[in-house]
C-alpha cells in the first residue's frame, strides 16, 4: 500500500529539472507503479505540446524569483494533470521537490490547491523538510521524505512528523555514495569511503520501529539496478517493509523527454565516470557525470592561491592590490601563462584564477541570478534576507541555468547531468543491446525479472 493504494513496490526517482515530466511520470502510473515528476522548475507547454521557454527579463531578482515561482507552479500543476490522464487512474502520481529550492513551502501550497485528485504523495529532499509534513497533511497527501542515515530521520520524527503520522507514506532512504544528485553526507562522512548500505538501512528501521512504525515502508534508492542483488533486503524482519527506487534507469526509456545526446552519452559511461563532489551551489554533495564543465571546475578548486596580509606577489582586483601567499608563484605564473589571468576573490579568503571569458560568464550568470535556490553560494543569494552575508563564489556556478540547457538541447558536455554512480551499467546490460531503448512498460518487466 503505496499513498491510499495497492501498487507494484516500484518507484520512479523524481529528477529535476525536465527530466522527470508528466510523461514518464505518467507511464510508470499507468504500469502500475510509482510514478513521479519533478516540480523543480517543471515546464509548462503550449497549446501544440511544445515547451514554453522559460525567460527573465525583469531587472531586480525578487522579481525574477518571483516569476520562476509563478513558472514552477504552473508547469508542476500541467505536469500532474497531464500524468494523472497518461495514467489513466492506475497506480499514484508523486511530486518530487528539493526543501532548499527556492519558494518551496510557497510553491508546493499552490501546486495542493490546484491539483485536488492528481497528486497523491510528494517527496522531499536536499535539505531538512521540517515543513513538510504539516503542508502535506493539510491537503490529504501522503509524505515521503527522503534521507541519508537514521540521524536525519530521527530528527526530522522528533521535531515535526510525530505530528503528522496518518500521512508519512514511507522513508526514502537515499545512499549518499551511490545515488544521483544531490546527496546527504554529513561532515562527518568521507566521500571516499563508501559505508555498507545494509547496515544503514538497518539503523534506520531501528529508529523507526522505536518510534512504533513498524509497517511503514523504507525505499531504497541509489545502486539499484537488478533486484536479484538486493534478495537480501526482502522478507527480512531486519528491514521490514521494503520497495525501491529507480532514478537513473527511467532517463532511457522512450517516454523520458532528454535528447538523443543523452542516450549516447549515458550508453557511453564507464566506471568511475560519475564524479562525487560538493561544487554545486547548494553546499550538499552532489553526483553528476564527469563532463568537461564539471572537470573545469574541478581544475578551477586547484587555481587557487591563499589570500595574506602582506608579501610581495599581488594581483589587482578591481584596481585594489591583493597580496598571496609566496609559495604560490610558480603555479600563479604557470596558471596565468595558461591563460588564467583574472584572478577573482572566494568568501574562504583565496583568489581563483579564470580565463577572462570565464570571468565573464561568471559576473553574467550571477548578475541574472532569479533565486532558484532558497540560499546560493554561487549568487550569494538568500530568500529570507536577500543575501548571505558572504561575497559570491566563483568555484561554483548557477546550477538553473547549466540543468535548463542540459534538459532543452544544451551540449551535455558543457552542462551538468546528474546521475547514479551505477549509470556505466547501461554499456555493459545485455538489455540495451544494439542501442535499444526501451518503453517504460518494458523496463519495469525486465525490473521485475529481477536482472
Amino acid at each position: 500500500m503505496f499513498s491510499g493504494a495497492e501498487v507494484l513496490p516500484l518507484i520512479e526517482g523524481g529528477k529535476g529539472i525536465a527530466v522527470s515530466t508528466c510523461h514518464t511520470c505518467g507511464a510508470w502510473a499507468a504500469a502500475d507503479c510509482i510514478g513521479t515528476f519533478s516540480a523543480v522548475n517543471a515546464d509548462s507547454y503550449n497549446e501544440n505540446g511544445e515547451v514554453i521557454p522559460q525567460t527573465y527579463h525583469l531587472k531586480s531578482r525578487v522579481d525574477r524569483r518571483k516569476k520562476l515561482v509563478e513558472y514552477a507552479i504552473a508547469g508542476a500543476v500541467q505536469q500532474a494533470k497531464i500524468a494523472r490522464e497518461i495514467s489513466g487512474g492506475r497506480g499514484r502520481i508523486h511530486m518530487n521537490v528539493l526543501w532548499e529550492m527556492g519558494g518551496c513551502e510557497e510553491i508546493l501550497e499552490c501546486i495542493f490547491r490546484q491539483t485536488k485528485d492528481c497528486i497523491n504523495g510528494v517527496v522531499c529532499g536536499a535539505g531538512m523538510p521540517y515543513n513538510l509534513a504539516e503542508i502535506a497533511s493539510r491537503f490529504g497527501i501522503y509524505y515521503y521524505p527522503i534521507v541519508s542515515s537514521a540521524r536525519a530521520f530521527s530528527a526530522l520524527f522528533r521535531r515535526s512528523f510525530r505530528k503528522f503520522q496518518d500521512f508519512l507514506g514511507g522513508v526514502v532512504y537515499e545512499d549518499p555514495w551511490l545515488a544521483g544528485g544531490h546527496n546527504g553526507l554529513s561532515n562527518a562522512e568521507n566521500p571516499e569511503n563508501p559505508a555498507n548500505p545494509y547496515l544503514r538501512v538497518v539503523e534506520l528501521r531501528q529508529i523507526m520501529n522505536s518510534f512504533n512504525l513498524h509497517n511503514i515502508p523504507i525505499i531504497i534508492a541509489g545502486g539499484v539496478w537488478w533486484l536479484s542483488e538486493w534478495e537480501d533486503y526482502l522478507d527480512n524482519a531486519e528491514v521490514g517493509p521494503v520497495a525501491f527506487q529507480f532514478g537513473t534507469r527511467p532517463i532511457l526509456t522512450t517516454e523520458c523527454p532528454v535528447a538523443e545526446a543523452w542516450h549516447q552519452k549515458l550508453m557511453s559511461l564507464r566506471r568511475g565516470d560519475i564524479k562525487l563532489t560538493r561544487l554545486s551551489p547548494t553546499g550538499f554533495y552532489s553526483s553528476a557525470v564527469n563532463t568537461r564543465m564539471l572537470q573545469e571546475l574541478l581544475e578551477r578548486q586547484d587555481r587557487q592561491a591563499k589570500i595574506v596580509e602582506k608579501s610581495s606577489l599581488s594581483v589587482e582586483i578591481f584596481s585594489s592590490t591583493v597580496y598571496l601567499d609566496e609559495s604560490q608563484r610558480e603555479n600563479v605564473a604557470s596558471w596565468m601563462d595558461a591563460g588564467y589571468v583574472e584572478a577573482m576573490l572566494t568568501p574562504d579568503g583565496t583568489v581563483v584564477f579564470v580565463t577572462p571569458e570565464q570571468g565573464k560568464t561568471i559576473r553574467r550568470d550571477i548578475a541574472e541570478c532569479c533565486g532558484c535556490l532558497s540560499m546560493c553560494r554561487f549568487s550569494s543569494w538568500c530568500q529570507h534576507s536577500g543575501t548571505t552575508g558572504k561575497i559570491p563564489d566563483p568555484r561554483t556556478f548557477c546550477i538553473q541555468k547549466t540543468l535548463q540547457n542540459a534538459a532543452h538541447g544544451g551540449d551535455l558536455d558543457d552542462n551538468l547531468i546528474f546521475a547514479g554512480h551505477l549509470a556505466y551499467r547501461f554499456a555493459s546490460d545485455p538489455f540495451y543491446d544494439n542501442g535499444f531503448i526501451p518503453s517504460t512498460r518494458q523496463l519495469i518487466t525486465r525490473i521485475m525479472a529481477g536482472y
